[in-house]
């Protein structure tokens, strides 16, 4: 059972005695669980969580500290969910984004898997030169997803953050078995292509996709897949509107064989329009949904009964902006706590007022590591002493003299 907590919702932990102002206790150690999404371009969230830790440690050496690193379905899911435990990682030969063999990683538990896209089809396996809107493929997506059911997996939670394709997930049906009949994956016009998918692994009907989405975009459109992603994968603005009218014509030919209407469905654009293709497998599938990347991560790591059992919750992310209120993780961390009734902290690389302000209203503080803006070159180069810092300072700040 919870007692009466601090001004700042702290509660003393297993020992009840007097207490400060702020309702915290000196000599009781606090259990504190650290929750936070990557510092996207620096840092992994699985560096972050246990920087936080290391200079929590040095400000209060007593409590107990448990690393709980989130991810939303892109790179470093597999990181973030490994490191919770009770998972085992297992390696199978897949195909990058070029088509070139690589090793790929996924996560299995009994008869549960972690999937993670950019692990074959992830951006960060090209260089910038390397990148390729044109002829970047999904299959290797559609491997992993073959190699986990042949490892025993029927429930696979799929994370699709950080691709580097525009294919409308045409190499992932591929990889799945599906037969595509007309222009090669890199020509620039797709007329004339014809999908059977009649000849696809027959036991996805055995499996339940759940697949970590965070974006509404359709597939085609000034908002859709080649609009919004694809300058960061290699496309100039002329190649935008080639692109888009390349996946019309594969919307058209999947969406006759499926007998499914899709390119408009919210997440249609997800991951260069792999979005798009699982939308129309989705009768296909044993079941399927997709769903907020952070709110499958949390399950995969139990973070409830992390929660259950805290004091305090600290999580972070690289910029606590206007935008944290919207699907980041910092928010879904704090509007878990608040109704857990678990005090919650938030670290920022910077904190813009809106974003505190987000969080403040759902009982989550803010702080910034930096005092100013800082490039992410000047981030980078800092490494993690400055949230480690931040960590020692927050932690200081709950041990009042009492």
């Amino acid at each position: 059972e919870r007692g009466e907590r601090g001004e700042h919702g702290e509660r003393p932990s297993r020992e009840r005695g007097e207490r400060g102002e702020h309702g915290e206790r000196p000599s009781a150690a606090l259990s504190v669980v650290f929750a936070p999404d990557s510092f996207k371009g620096t840092l992994s969230s699985v560096q972050v969580a246990t920087a936080f830790a290391a200079g929590w440690a040095r400000a209060r050496p007593g409590d107990e500290l448990q690393l709980a690193p989130l991810a939303d379905g892109g790179q470093g899911t597999l990181d973030a969910i490994e490191t919770a435990g009770g998972w085992s990682r297992r390696t199978t030969i897949a195909t990058d984004p070029l088509g070139r063999p690589i090793s790929a990683a996924f996560l299995v538990e009994q008869d549960r898997a972690i999937v993670e896209m950019a692990e074959a089809s992830g951006l960060f396996r090209l260089t910038t030169a390397e990148r390729d809107a044109y002829g970047a493929t999904s299959r290797g997506t559609g491997e992993l997803l073959l190699a986990a059911l042949e490892g025993g997996a029927r429930h696979v939670t799929l994370g699709i953050g950080g691709s580097a394709t525009t294919d409308g997930g045409r190499g992932l049906l591929e990889g799945l078995g599906a037969s595509v009949v007309g222009p090669g994956g890199e020509d620039h016009d797709w007329s004339g292509i014809s999908v059977d998918l009649a000849t696809l692994d027959e036991r996805i009907v055995e499996l339940a996709l759940e697949v970590a989405c965070d974006v509404d975009n359709p597939l085609l459109g000034p908002r859709g897949a080649a609009a919004t992603y694809g300058p960061q994968k290699g496309a100039l603005p002329d190649d935008v509107p080639v692109l888009d009218r390349r996946n019309a014509a594969w919307a058209d030919a999947l969406e006759a064989a499926a007998g499914r209407a899709e390119r408009e469905t919210a997440g249609a654009g997800a991951a260069g329009g792999v979005g798009f293709a699982l939308l129309c497998l989705a009768d296909r599938f044993g079941s399927f949904a997709l769903r907020p990347g952070v709110e499958l991560v949390m399950e995969a790591i139990d973070f409830d009964a992390a929660l259950e059992n805290a004091d305090v919750i600290v999580t972070g992310e690289g910029r606590i902006d206007a935008q944290t209120a919207h699907g980041k993780t910092a928010f879904g961390v704090a509007k878990r706590a608040q109704a857990a009734g678990v005090a919650c902290h938030a670290i920022g690389g910077s904190v813009e007022p809106e974003g505190a302000a987000a969080l403040a209203r759902v009982g989550c503080l803010a702080i910034a590591a930096n005092d100013e803006p800082v490039s992410l070159e000047q981030a980078r180069a800092a490494g993690t002493g400055p949230i480690e810092a931040a960590a020692d300072r927050l932690a200081r700040s709950l041990t009042m003299p009492g």
